[in-house]
């Protein structure tokens, strides 16, 4: 097996993901990057170079999961020690007004592709000892958001796999871990989501909270991956909303209920 210790990251060509990326190639790990989008993968992997290989892939599809793997395991001498489950998808405004479509979407992106991950990539993190599953969360899975129901609902998800397999999987040497991140400023924050009339970065602001930088967040995968902690709470608004969820909930709930 190679000594050059190797993370494979979705959601790869952008945002957290090329962020993550380029901090761990940097501090000298072989990188792994997945996406759907073609052109930003190539991006990431031209600001690393021979260190990361790259694979066209879509969360959803378990084929491509396993075939993804296998390429990355054979590129890394067969060491996988991080999988960074981080691919997701941005969705805002009322339930009531979103199309059956979107919810679907956003269910399967953000939540069942991290199952995917979970469950197809465990064979090849338990043949590195002391390998780590690391989850995308959001500050969202503190306290469901107002405007974010079905987005909250997928990163509270994430947010409870993760500690089931913090238990399942300790007896395996596998740590799983997440991060709980503010929104983050990217341009996925400019959509405007199935009916909404609003930008999700315009009910992320509505709702009191303030944006996270990518290359913060990629800092936090570092210090998550190396530490203890099941969840690690990157941000103001994170850390702002976790204190309100157990200390001021009546406040909290009163915040969203004007969002």
């Amino acid at each position: 097996m190679s000594e050059v210790r190797a993370i494979f990251i979705t959601g790869g060509g952008s945002g957290i993901g090329r962020a993550t990326a380029r901090l761990f190639a940097n501090r000298g790990w072989r990188v792994g990057l997945a996406d759907v989008n073609e052109a930003g993968l190539a991006e990431t992997r031209g600001m690393i170079g021979g260190m990361a290989s790259s694979y066209i892939m879509d969360v959803r599809d378990r084929d491509a999961w396993r075939a993804s793997l296998d390429a990355f395991a054979t590129a890394s001498g067969g060491r996988l020690d991080v999988l960074f489950n981080n691919a997701g998808i941005g969705s805002g405004g009322p339930l009531a007004q979103a199309t059956f479509e979107e919810i679907d979407r956003v269910v399967a992106v953000n939540f069942v592709g991290v199952l995917n991950g979970a469950r197809i990539g465990y064979d090849y993190l338990a043949r590195t000892p002391g390998s780590c599953l690391l989850n995308t969360a959001s500050a969202s899975a503190i306290y469901g958001t107002s405007g974010l129901a079905t987005y909250s609902a997928t990163k509270f998800a994430v947010r409870a796999l993760t500690e089931a397999l913090d238990g399942e999987w300790h007896g395996a040497g596998i740590k799983v871990r997440d991060l709980i991140p503010g929104f983050i400023e990217t341009p996925l924050l400019d959509a405007l989501p199935g009916n909404s009339n609003r930008t999700i970065r315009e009910a992320v602001t509505a709702a009191g909270m303030e944006l996270t930088s990518a290359d913060t967040v990629a800092e936090a995968a570092w210090a998550a991956v190396h530490g203890d902690k099941v969840h690690t709470y990157v941000g103001k608004t994170a850390h702002r909303l976790a204190f309100a969820a157990r200390w001021t909930p009546k406040g909290l709930r009163k915040r969203m209920r004007r969002a």
